[in-house]
């Protein structure tokens, strides 16, 4: 009889921990999402945090083959091609300078600067990526390779979030580091789960 007790408690235990570990450390969708489906979304050069400055093409090449792999959006300017796009266009490079100017200063998304992006660059969307964490450290003990991400998904035509969320991996090891870039795909891959299409 005590044996089956503690099999149940050990098992509704079990069942506890995994539920609470199954979601993001922070996920937050507008109401407006359940409407919005972009075509065309724009990877926009990743923001690093401190020295991970190796992080940003790792970063950027994983999200656009992660959404590529998806197949929600029709297509996915990379942030190669958006580079591009901004060499050939003087006026898209000065709006989105003037854009980001406003978004890092007095963190306001200026609808006006933003829809004239999206007309010049001809995109539904952008997704602005932070790398917070990157790197090989000890936690309580354990040897951890640990990437942290931040996302936010903008509507181009209003300026507006649609989505913003953060999250973090630490892979414990003993012996063999674990790839950060392949730690970063896991990173993305949860996240992208609760991003609207």
């Amino acid at each position: 009889m005590t044996r089956k007790i503690f099999v149940r408690c050990s098992l509704i235990l079990l069942i506890m921990s995994l539920t609470a570990c199954g979601g993001l450390r922070f996920s937050q969708v507008t109401p407006e999402a359940k409407d919005f489906h972009p075509q065309i979304v724009a990877i926009f050069p990743v923001e690093i945090a401190g020295n991970n400055e190796e992080a940003r093409g790792s970063v950027e090449q994983i999200v656009a083959g992660v959404l590529a792999e998806k197949k929600w959006f029709p297509d996915i300017l990379d942030t190669e091609s958006l580079n591009r796009q901004l060499l050939a266009n003087e006026e898209l490079r000065k709006t989105m300078i003037d854009y980001f100017s406003k978004l890092r200063t007095v963190n306001f998304s200026d609808p006006e600067l933003s829809k004239k992006m999206g007309e010049l660059a001809k995109i539904d969307a952008f997704l602005l990526i932070t790398v917070d964490t990157w790197n090989y450290t000890v936690e309580k003990g354990d040897k951890v390779a640990k990437v942290s991400l931040g996302m936010k998904l903008y509507e181009a035509s209003t300026g507006k979030i649609m989505w913003k969320a953060g999250h973090q991996i630490a892979d414990s090891y003993i012996l063999i580091k674990p790839d950060l870039p392949k730690v970063a795909r896991n990173v993305v891959e949860a996240m992208v789960k609760y991003m609207p299409h």
